[in-house]
């Protein structure tokens, strides 16, 4: 007998009306579809391996997944999952499916890792195969990455910012049902996810770093010259000697001084005397408004005859500019 597909509501506009059903998502909203709990996350990504035929695969035909969810690798994690496959073999399974385009070939749905194991260590892949579509796979992914994979704050936006662009919906359910996360987290992930690429791989993931700093980050990025020299410095020998979380400290730390050095070099300042030094002024100017603050005893008497002579001084001022094409 065939086996029942557990997907075959995810998609619906139902609601699932068997309990064997996998995943409990609907486009109906994310209230419907929102999980809160990692362990449950961690159960789902459990149950789609529960009860299925594991197959050995030869590495070569199996591809990544169509949805990068990892800026980097954490080589120490990896080195310790490495050592365990060598010495006890590969305990979890990997979810593949049939690759979309590619007949003979598979896609990785969640196990990355445990297939890049395998390719070291010359071996075949322990793995289940599942017949899914795009919209299914993504939120498994999501979900098994949410669940086990600690995924920094960066790399899950980039994540979300992925699942975005594919447009399976108009209100970004299925970036809330896979990533575990509310409206308000998902703006600020893919307004964040907008920053260059060559940025956030300069980065990396910054395990460290949460929603509020990059928030931070992204907002002083956001003025040309600012980006710019973001880019020259990601490139240089202050910024890739570090590692992990310092290289977003030191950009961080780099653009805020970036903007105190535009501060002070906008606000810009001169002092005239008249030719018997009876009256000084200070004048100061950041683009936007123009302050002229006389001095010595004539200050007042002077400063007087300038606000009586406005008017006439500003139509020379016309005139002069009209003349001159301006």
């Amino acid at each position: 007998m065939a086996r029942k597909n557990p997907f075959m509501n995810v998609m619906t506009e139902e609601a699932p009306d068997n309990s064997e059903a996998i995943l409990e998502y609907t486009n109906k909203g994310a209230s419907k579809s929102l999980i809160h709990s990692l362990d449950e996350l961690a159960a789902q990504a459990d149950r789609l391996l529960e009860g299925e035929a594991v197959v050995e695969l030869d590495t070569s035909i199996v591809d990544a997944s169509f949805l990068k969810d990892r800026l980097e690798d954490d080589e120490q994690d990896f080195d310790e999952l490495l050592t365990a496959i060598r010495d006890r073999g590969q305990d979890t399974p990997i979810l593949v499916r049939p690759h979309p385009n590619s007949t003979g070939r598979y896609m990785v749905v969640f196990g990355h890792r445990r297939l890049r194991a395998a390719k070291v260590l010359e071996r075949k892949v322990r793995a289940v195969v599942k017949d899914l579509k795009d919209r299914d796979h993504v939120v498994a992914q999501g979900q098994e990455n949410t669940a086990r994979a600690n995924l920094s704050f960066i790399e899950k936006a980039m994540f979300a910012a992925e699942i975005s662009r594919q447009q399976y919906d108009g209100d970004n359910s299925i970036i809330l049902s896979a990533l575990s996360i509310d409206r308000a987290t998902l703006s600020k992930m893919l307004s964040v996810s907008t920053m260059p690429r060559e940025i956030l791989e300069a980065v990396g993931a910054a395990k460290g770093i949460g929603r509020d700093r990059w928030y931070e980050l992204k907002n002083l990025l956001e003025r040309p010259s600012n980006l710019e020299q973001a880019r020259a410095y990601v490139q240089s020998s202050d910024f890739t000697g570090k590692i992990g979380d310092e290289r977003f400290n030191s950009l961080l730390a780099f653009m805020k001084t970036v903007g105190k050095q535009r501060r002070i070099k906008e606000v810009q300042a001169q002092k005239w005397a008249s030719d018997d030094k009876a009256v000084q002024a200070d004048i100061k100017t950041d683009g936007k408004t123009y302050t002229f603050a006389l001095k010595a005893k004539n200050a007042a008497g002077f400063g007087e005859y300038i606000t009586e002579n406005l008017a006439h001084l500003y139509r020379a001022y016309r005139n002069q500019s009209d003349q001159r094409g301006e």
